[in-house]
């Protein structure tokens, strides 16, 4: 699983989880704080679908921190101020990076976890196109 999707996944489904993840990891493994949760600003890019060029919509404030385990890095980078999911996210990047044999066995909590994101996600598209419009009844 690419860290895209993973972080994807902790972040929009339970933090509890990337908490017990980054647990699992620091109980057993040694884990070296390099940058500590700090916040920050980073741009944030849009699409403009009429020429379909990128721009630069503003700035969104983040939690940012770095760890390292066994000589490789792991990033947590999150929007808000969450200093713990981002430390907790940097740990589980680590340990991916690392190829940690506890990290094996996370991919299986994780996909479950994105399906019921996707059902959840469902569901709730389902209410709102329960209130759209039909603009084509109303030409009565």
């Amino acid at each position: 699983m690419n860290r895209r999707r993973r972080t994807k996944i902790l972040i929009q489904g339970s933090p509890s989880l990337a908490k017990e993840m980054a647990a699992e990891v620091i109980q057993k493994y040694q884990v070296s704080e390099i940058l500590a949760p700090q916040y920050g600003l980073t741009m944030v890019k849009m699409r403009e679908t009429a020429k379909n060029s990128l721009f630069y919509i503003g700035e969104v404030l983040i939690t940012e921190a770095k760890v390292e385990i066994k000589g490789e890095i792991g990033i947590g980078l999150v929007v808000g101020m969450k200093d713990d999911l981002a430390q907790h996210l940097a740990v589980i990047d680590a340990a991916y990076q690392v190829n940690l044999p506890i990290s094996l066995k996370w991919d299986e909590k994780l996909m479950k976890l994105e399906k019921k994101l996707l059902v959840d996600q469902a569901k709730e598209q389902a209410e709102i196109f329960k209130t759209k419009v039909q603009f084509h009844t109303m030409d009565v």
